[in-house]
């Protein structure tokens, strides 16, 4: 028996890269070696164990081989007759398909050494194009490194596309698609992974709501880049600067999805966009099985940033109205949120990258100017039921209207 430290740790150490957990390979054992050693099985698939101490992955040198569709379709031979070359060769990318052991020399079979020098992201072999999910982790890490300069080689790239067109990205669960996108919206570089699906000929299968935005034109006066799809990529890389979180990066990308529905005689102007990309957004989430939280503000933030762009133009009834549509006396938190995506749509456009948005801290002022009214000044007036959510709306309309008066210049 021999056991390899391999994988992504390898990879992020030889990197300088933080890497969170460590997984092993387990060369010349059968299964219940390990299982008279105290490890656990787990996995459905094909059999993984953890550590009795450490709890870390360990999982038993195998060979796969196509037998179906999609991500599920493979047989597995885990006997011990399966060498770590063997294992390494089923591995995705060549950085990905490096191994250490013990006494800390590699094993490096595809060349990832010299690829994580090049910066280059490469399939190990033609065995690539048998896993769809693999073209969404191709992705996902050129969005990782790309801040370190790593590329996508042509070759990977052209396969890639092969894959794309030979219908295999129809069979991606929709589970894996989104598992993948996550981690993908929590990089450095989040519009990465977009463009390189697009790339690959694989954004029109994987997210085509999204694809069908590029090549759809906006007015140049205030959207110089033109091209939407092109603006949703630099809306969520400004989301990236702004926040961390994921909800808001997704709902900062997808945002403008009405805009693919514009006639064309209508170019470039998207009047309606807001409410006409409700359905093809709820289509996208339902497919993709977003998490509510994630879909909940992207239906705001499509529904609501132009309302917040033109803050200072609304009457004090009106903002009211925002504040309540978007439930934000009892979900704040969220309600900050959008505002962050209205920011990452006003600095998401060429040439506007550092632009002030006062909207959002007007918005955010007005959310806490009434949210200071309480009730229980009106129920010791003697009001009831219906009387007192009438006198809450009178006080916080009262507040409101102050503030417009005093609202700044409006902003282009």
């Amino acid at each position: 028996m021999e056991i390899f430290l391999v994988g992504g740790a390898v990879r992020d150490e030889l990197l300088g890269y933080p890497s969170v957990e460590n997984d092993w390979v387990v060369v010349g054992a059968r299964t219940q070696q390990l299982i008279d050693m105290g490890f656990s099985s787990v996995g459905k698939d094909f059999p993984v164990f953890l550590h009795p101490e450490t709890k870390e992955e360990y999982a038993l040198a195998r060979k796969e081989r196509k037998s179906g569709k999609g991500y599920t379709g493979f047989e597995f031979d885990i006997e011990p007759h399966v060498s770590l070359e063997d294992d390494l060769s089923r591995r995705d990318l060549t950085i990905n398909a490096i191994a250490r052991r013990d006494d800390g020399t590699l094993v490096d079979p595809f060349g990832g050494v010299k690829d994580i020098k090049a910066k280059l992201l490469r399939h190990v072999s033609p065995a690539f194009c048998e896993d769809p999910v693999r073209v969404l982790r191709l992705a996902r890490f050129a969005a990782r490194y790309h801040h370190l300069g790593f590329t996508v080689a042509p070759e990977t790239i052209a396969l890639s596309r092969e894959m794309a067109a030979s219908g295999e990205l129809d069979y991606l669960v929709a589970e894996r698609v989104w598992n993948e996108m996550e981690k993908a919206l929590g990089e450095r570089n989040p519009h990465i992974f977009v463009s390189v699906l697009r790339e690959c000929h694989a954004l029109k299968t994987i997210l085509p709501e999204l694809d069908a935005l590029f090549g759809v034109p906006q007015p140049e006066a205030h959207h110089p880049e033109i091209d939407t799809g092109v603006h949703c990529l630099m809306v969520l890389e400004q989301a990236s600067l702004l926040s961390d979180s994921i909800s808001v990066r997704f709902a900062s990308l997808v945002h403008d999805l009405g805009k693919a529905l514009t006639p064309k005689s209508e170019w470039p102007k998207h009047h309606g966009h807001e409410q006409s990309g409700l359905a093809p957004l709820d289509a996208l989430c339902s497919r993709l099985k977003a998490p509510n939280e994630s879909r909940e503000l992207a239906l705001l933030a499509m529904r609501y940033h132009t309302h917040c762009h033109r803050a200072y133009e609304l009457r004090a009834g009106t903002i009211l109205k925002l504040l309540k549509s978007c439930d934000a006396f009892r979900r704040p938190a969220r309600f900050y949120d959008l505002l962050l995506c209205c920011k990452a749509d006003a600095r998401g456009r060429l040439g506007f990258e550092n632009r002030n948005y006062s909207q959002a801290n007007f918005l955010a002022h007005a959310l806490e100017l009434t949210m200071g009214v309480d009730a229980k000044a009106f129920v010791e007036k003697g009001l009831k039921g219906k009387q007192i959510g009438e006198a809450i709306d009178k006080e916080r309309l009262s507040r409101l209207k102050k503030l417009v008066t005093k609202k700044p210049q409006t902003e282009q």
